[in-house]
């Protein structure tokens, strides 16, 4: 028998387009040569314009699938995306405490591309006291970063990001990587931050296009990368070049957000180009 590639769970939403939640991280980890293992989160009612509703998952649903698969699996990474519910947070994260040893990627999903609301104020709040000080790379949009770090009662206005990725290390997590598709700034810059201030910066081509999974692709992509063995910055590089390949690579399959091609590369001969 071949060896087994390495085993990556993913907690998330399905997304009934392919372009993010269950269905992206899955084509993503294994277009990296990882075998994904899924649990379901929450069932969407959406498309490639934006999320009608949602049902989460009851707890014990969540739970159950994780635990039957780790029970059978050696797996070597965690990456969690939409949780639904505060029910559903608290059961991954009861899950997560019994595998300390490995890497958990947490890309806060708390709105879809369109701004439909995903996540309630106790499930933010259940998100960061529970799940944060267990994770290993915090992934948010800046958008996603102020408002995980923003306090009401002090700020004023939305502290810089650096400020912010600062709280967030406070809540636990050991790095943040704060994407900046959302600044208005003539690159998309990328920022990774750890206890001693910024570790790494990379900035890239900023594309015409808006995107439906580019962070659930760039999430699940670290999680592959930490599992097949690789150093943390390194992994971060790697997993940045693979969304953005896959962004250049989108197609726009319905009226909405442009969908990443995690499969690029196998399509990269099919124009006679090479």
């Amino acid at each position: 028998m071949r060896d087994t590639p390495p085993l990556v769970l993913t907690f998330a939403g399905s997304d009934p387009t392919g372009g993010a939640g269950l269905q992206a991280d899955i084509l993503t980890l294994a277009s990296l040569g990882c075998h994904p293992l899924s649990v379901v989160t929450a069932v969407t009612v959406q498309d490639s314009l934006g999320v009608e509703d949602f049902l989460p998952m009851e707890a014990d649903w969540v739970m159950d699938q994780a635990r039957r698969v780790l029970e059978d699996m050696p797996v070597s990474a965690f990456k969690v995306g939409m949780l639904g519910s505060v029910e559903t947070a608290l059961a991954v994260a009861e899950v997560v405490s019994d595998y300390p040893e490995l890497p958990l990627i947490l890309d806060p999903v708390l709105a879809s591309g369109r701004g439909d609301e995903l996540v309630t104020e106790d499930l933010l709040s259940v998100i960061k006291e529970a799940l944060l000080p267990q994770t290993t790379v915090l992934t948010p949009n800046s958008l996603e970063a102020r408002r995980l770090a923003m306090d009401e009662a002090l700020d004023e206005e939305a502290p810089e990001l650096a400020e912010c990725a600062r709280r967030l290390l406070d809540l636990g997590c050991e790095y943040v990587l704060i994407t900046g598709a959302h600044e208005h700034t003539p690159q998309v810059v990328n920022t990774l931050y750890g206890e001693s201030g910024v570790l790494q910066t990379l900035r890239w081509e900023r594309l015409p296009s808006s995107f439906h999974g580019s962070g659930c692709t760039l999430a699940s992509a670290l999680a592959a990368m930490l599992a097949m063995g690789m150093d943390l910055q390194d992994a971060v590089r790697e997993a940045q070049e693979f969304t953005y390949q896959s962004l250049r690579g989108a197609f726009r399959a319905g009226m909405g957000q442009a969908i990443p091609d995690r499969l690029y590369w196998a399509r990269a001969g099919e124009d006679g180009g090479g």
